[in-house]
């Protein structure tokens, strides 16, 4: 899952605002001013629910009220503090950007599949959101299964519905920041089929004018499950955006020890919350 969240953390200062003579090809992916957001704190609530069999839906919102700065949509963040436990029938990428670490812990596309749509259905359960982490799962589980680039394209839109025949170099001139399902999953698959490398992978994505957390989260995620590697040092930029201080002497390790945990009991890590 480090893909996931190397591409949230280094998509996370371009979302708005890009500097002046900005050049997609040369700006470095890593910078004092990128962080992690929602994105990083949903895929690693994702995980954590998948190792300690906890529900989907109480670990976001164990994870949404520990970490309450990270950047959710309105209708999450009102989710995460009304108390309410409905869905809202959402069709945003939020669904999708958490979902592509059920990709790595089960053996079928349809067990991913399943568990992509059970994560989604308790906030985004519309049919696109549902669709969309069902894509972004699927994608990770058939790159690190193996399938061409070639393959990985013919499924996802022959399964999803998404097409993915239009090239960057055509996209790029009507690019613009759109937050649905629909609008995320071509071009966040596009990002990577056009890719070399998972570093390739971001730059396409920094190269379009879009919501660039997300779009590297979701297809950062594919890249790396594909090239094996994101070719940068995964633990030392983890520990340096993940790890922050809470006083002299003090750390929040939270995010960083789930972010690398490997299967273990509830009783060894302390759950924190009632699952």
């Amino acid at each position: 899952m480090f893909g996931s969240i190397l591409g949230d953390i280094a998509g996370s200062r371009f979302e708005f605002s890009r500097p002046k003579g900005f050049n997609w090809r040369t700006e470095a992916l890593f910078a004092p001013n990128c962080r992690y957001t929602d994105d990083t704190v949903m895929s690693i609530a994702t995980k954590y629910a998948i190792l300690t069999e906890c529900s989907y839906e109480s670990a976001y919102r164990s994870f949404g009220r520990r970490y309450p700065h990270a950047g959710y949509g309105s209708m999450f963040q009102e989710w995460l503090t009304s108390g309410t436990r409905r869905p809202y029938q959402s069709c945003g990428n939020g669904s999708a950007m958490r979902a592509g670490v059920i990709g790595e812990y089960f053996d079928t596309l349809e067990q991913v599949e399943q568990e992509a749509a059970k994560s989604a259905r308790c906030t985004h359960n519309h049919p696109e959101g549902i669709i969309g982490a069902k894509a972004a799962a699927a994608g990770v589980f058939l790159a690190r299964s193996g399938f061409s680039k070639k393959e990985i394209r013919r499924t996802i839109e022959k399964r999803y519905g998404y097409f993915l025949m239009i090239p960057l170099a055509a996209r790029r001139p009507f690019s613009r920041i759109r937050l649905t399902c629909q609008e995320t999953m071509p071009l966040a698959f596009t990002c990577f089929l056009e890719s070399t490398d998972f570093e390739s992978c971001i730059r396409n994505v920094f190269s379009c004018l879009c919501d660039t957390d997300t779009v590297g989260c979701i297809a950062g995620a594919v890249a790396e499950a594909y090239y094996h590697e994101t070719g940068f040092d995964n633990d030392a930029l983890l520990k340096q955006y993940l790890i922050k201080p809470l006083a002299v002497g003090q750390a929040d390790t939270f995010l960083y020890d789930w972010a690398t945990a490997k299967k273990i009991s509830t009783k060894e890590r302390g759950v924190p919350i009632d699952c």
